[in-house]
């Protein structure tokens, strides 16, 4: 059984990979099915690709914006699982960071193709991973509040 940072690492490398070292194979390689299903069907190497190189405009191109969306939760869901499973006590609602996170990397990915900060275009890259940030920040927010509120 992995720890609880080493399942979060190999989870953001692959979803499903720290699944399988936590000996959970036939969740694993479905989330590793899942996530070359998504990934293709998408073109995120594509958009990845574009999004390293710039181009912006490229990127919103080449994204199937009906297949990517499916990305940010099971994504996350992957990471919440490894962490869930990996040795270590889970404190409660520790799920809550991953489950915003989500929330808030699809909201970064609808608005991707128009949200700019002063002149530059974001992308379909780029405005979801900076979306996670304030994801994962109201996710822990609400977390503590419901452990010093004892809900």
């Amino acid at each position: 059984m992995t720890d609880k940072l080493e399942a979060i690492l190999w989870s953001i490398a692959l979803p499903g990979f720290a699944q399988l070292l936590n000996r959970k194979f036939l969740k694993g390689i479905v989330l590793i099915f899942l996530e070359f299903l998504v990934n293709v069907n998408s073109h995120f190497n594509m958009v990845i690709l574009y999004s390293f190189q710039g181009n912006i405009r490229g990127a919103i191109e080449a994204t199937n914006y009906q297949w990517l969306m499916f990305y940010p939760c099971l994504y996350m869901f992957a990471m919440w699982d490894a962490y869930k499973d990996a040795k270590g006590e889970t404190p409660p609602y520790s799920y809550l960071p991953f489950v915003f996170g989500a929330y808030f990397v699809t909201i970064g990915l609808i608005y991707s193709p128009s949200f700019k900060l002063g002149q530059i275009l974001i992308g379909p890259v780029w405005l979801p991973i900076l979306s996670l940030i304030p994801g994962l920040l109201v996710g822990n927010f609400i977390k503590c509040l419901l452990i010093r509120f004892k809900v």
